[in-house]
């Protein structure tokens, strides 16, 4: 799975954001981390998500082979779920 667009422009021109993709045998995990004391919120819309971290605000389609979005400690997970 890849990280939507506008979170990997933000990662290439802001020290502070940072982004890790873990593969597993059953999911793929992608986590972005928006940095230290920063609190994200999240709102999906139909088809798009929301994500507000601090001053800044990222919209984005929600991938197809997403299964799951979560914000936890002022990160942003989004799952992929295997099933084979």
């Amino acid at each position: 799975m890849k990280t939507p667009q506008p979170l990997r422009s933000a990662a290439d021109e802001e020290d502070d954001l940072t982004i890790a993709r873990r593969e597993y045998d059953d999911e793929s995990v992608v986590t972005v981390d928006f940095g230290r004391g920063v609190e994200a919120k999240l709102d999906i819309l139909g088809d798009t998500a929301i994500v507000v971290a601090g001053d800044r605000q990222f919209e984005f389609a929600v991938p197809d082979e997403a299964t799951e979005f979560t914000t936890n400690e002022g990160m942003l997970v989004i799952r992929e779920k295997r099933t084979e």
